[in-house]
């Protein structure tokens, strides 16, 4: 993976609004925060000399990360992809415990991976949010 944070703006502001409110103004500060804050992480996955995926991490702590935003090209989904860029970060890293917030329709996936799903009921009206929790080596 690449580190993300001096890449083109554009390419990676295309993959934010894939797993974001695609709000031009708020995809920006989200990568201004990446760009200004060292306990953010922002890796991409390249093929072809193409940027096809992304994770933005938090570091809680030096073994505890906050999985804050992950994207794959919808043309490269369904391939393991992002599954492999999170345990490449987590075996990097030597993660104890990676914590994600999700939507109803992305939770196949983080529970598949491994992560243990608890729901936090309707965070905003008519929306439920879940909290994934994976506990590495």
């Amino acid at each position: 993976m690449i580190d993300l944070k001096e890449y083109h703006e554009t390419e990676v502001s295309y993959l934010l609004a894939e797993c974001m409110w695609p709000d031009n103004e708020r995809i920006l500060q989200e990568l201004n925060k990446y760009k200004a804050d060292d306990s953010r992480k922002l890796y991409g996955r390249f093929m072809n000399n193409e940027l096809i995926g992304l994770i933005g991490l938090i570091h809680l702590s030096t073994k505890e990360v906050e999985l804050k935003h992950i994207a794959i090209r919808t043309d490269y989904r369904r391939q393991g992809i992002g599954r492999d860029m999170i345990n490449e970060y987590i075996m990097k890293n030597k993660i104890n415990k990676m914590i994600a917030e999700t939507h109803k329709d992305a939770v196949n996936f983080y529970r598949n991976i491994g992560f243990e799903i608890m729901s936090l009921g309707e965070k905003y009206p008519g929306v439920e949010r879940f909290q994934c929790i994976l506990h590495g080596e």
